[in-house]
């Protein structure tokens, strides 16, 4: 994979957090956020399918086992209350 290089500003308290996690995790910095910036990217790919997906659903609308037709005129239930 190719990279680029890119420059942040990152509070001193958080960027002490990455280092001690990096470390616990025998990686870079560099490696961490690369992988975290990664996991974030695929996150929201299979977001944007699911709700891709969903849409489609949706337009195509369910079969409720009624043929399309309501069992019921909404004056016919409100007689019955």
């Amino acid at each position: 994979m190719d990279t680029k290089t890119v420059t942040l500003d990152i509070p001193e308290k958080i960027m002490h957090e990455l280092e001690r996690i990096a470390a616990q995790r025998r990686i870079s910095v560099s490696q961490l956020m690369t992988e975290a910036l990664i996991e974030m990217v695929e996150h929201e790919g299979r977001y944007a399918d699911a709700k891709r997906r969903q849409v489609t659903l949706l337009k195509q609308g369910l079969d409720l086992g009624t043929g399309g037709h309501p069992p019921s005129s909404r004056d016919n239930l409100h007689e019955r209350g």
